[in-house]
């Protein structure tokens, strides 16, 4: 019931049942008044009778009588509507508030992990459930802010180690510079590590531009997304067997650009590894897309598949990869409301799948 008709029905309950008591009252007082004698003079048939005049104990307590039902014409109405608010404040406000305060408090303690609890349909109750949803919404971005700070924390950690050693090389072909004893082979080392400390630079500038990409909802059809996939896969792997499964017909809702960077960050890091076949698949199950890219080369190795994608994670040698590319593609999943999965497949190789949570 909602509150306004909540607190009439309560006052109007409360009035009439002090009306009753009210009326009992005074039935009550006038069957004891009858009682007693009324004095007086009673003409009957002509005949002029005097009553009994009431003693004076008597005349006092019908004048108590009197008094005690005008004080219940004025207190019974009066704390029937006293009644009325003590009671909409029992019934429709109290437990609310109390859930209220108590959400309040524990905010204000940085305590999230709780909930609030709607125990009606009316105002009250919906403001208790909006406050629960925005403390639902509070905490998902502590988390994810938590989230990102933890990576950023491994970032500059990965990041700082990786130029460790690039540093050492620089400064000891420096001294050997200082010292005369240079050669070619000097020059070409100093060439090569400086380009290896702009590669770093520009894949930690790369990230924080990711992190920065707003996520823009937009429609394309299944047909120009197969021939984007088509395209790009020919272009990244074109020496190798590609098979594209996907839904011919239909709309889907959600970021173009950023699903494009993740299917070719994963199809060139198949395109890597593959001996010779490389098969894509696109499907939708729900409010997901799911983008799966297998090669059958050597498979992911164990500590990635139980850790997850690592900055600066090489798996070889090759410095103009960094290992960048499946972390890029797990935090544009995770900014579009999906995941990165990486397994093994036994007889077909490494699996990435990539979920993208879409509108319909």
């Amino acid at each position: 019931m909602e509150l306004k008709k909540a607190f009439l029905v309560l006052s109007v309950f409360c009035v009439l049942s002090a009306l009753l008591l009210l009326a009992l009252i005074f039935l009550f007082c006038s069957a004891i008044s009858s009682t007693f004698p009324t004095g007086g003079i009673v003409i009957a048939e002509g005949k002029v009778i005097q009553p009994e005049t009431p003693t004076a104990s008597q005349v006092r307590i019908l004048s108590l009588l009197g008094i005690f039902q005008m004080i219940s014409c004025i207190v019974l109405p009066v704390n029937g509507l006293a009644l009325s608010g003590i009671l909409y404040y029992h019934i429709k406000l109290k437990q609310p508030i109390a859930a209220l305060r108590n959400g309040i408090t524990r905010i204000q303690n940085q305590d999230l992990d709780f909930s609030i609890p709607v125990r009606s349909d009316d105002e009250l109750g919906q403001l208790c459930a909006a406050f629960d949803t925005m403390r639902e919404e509070l905490l998902k971005s502590n988390r994810e802010l938590w989230r990102q700070t933890e990576e950023r924390k491994r970032l500059n950690a990965a990041f700082s180690h990786n130029l460790r050693n690039p540093v050492t090389v620089l400064k000891g072909t420096v001294k050997l510079l200082r010292q005369g004893r240079a050669d070619r082979q000097a020059i070409d080392r100093l060439e090569s590590y400086t380009l290896r400390i702009e590669q770093y630079i520009e894949a930690m500038g790369s990230i924080q531009r990711l992190e920065q990409m707003p996520v823009r909802i937009n429609e394309c059809s299944c047909s120009l997304l197969y021939s984007e996939l088509e395209e790009t896969a020919k272009l990244l792997a074109g020496a190798s067997e590609l098979s594209i499964f996907m839904p011919e017909n239909g709309v889907l809702q959600f970021d173009h650009g950023i699903f494009l960077t993740v299917a070719e960050n994963l199809i060139g890091n198949a395109a890597r590894f593959a001996k010779s076949k490389i098969t894509i698949r696109l499907e939708q199950q729900e409010n997901f897309l799911y983008l799966s890219v297998t090669d059958d080369g050597p498979g992911y190795p164990a500590e990635l598949i139980q850790n997850g994608p690592k900055p600066f994670g090489k798996r070889n040698e090759d410095t103009a990869h960094f290992g960048m590319g499946l972390y890029s593609s797990q935090m544009l999943c995770l900014k579009h409301g999906g995941t990165l999965a990486l397994e093994n497949r036994e007889g077909y190789g490494a699996t990435a799948t990539a979920s993208f949570r879409i509108n319909q």
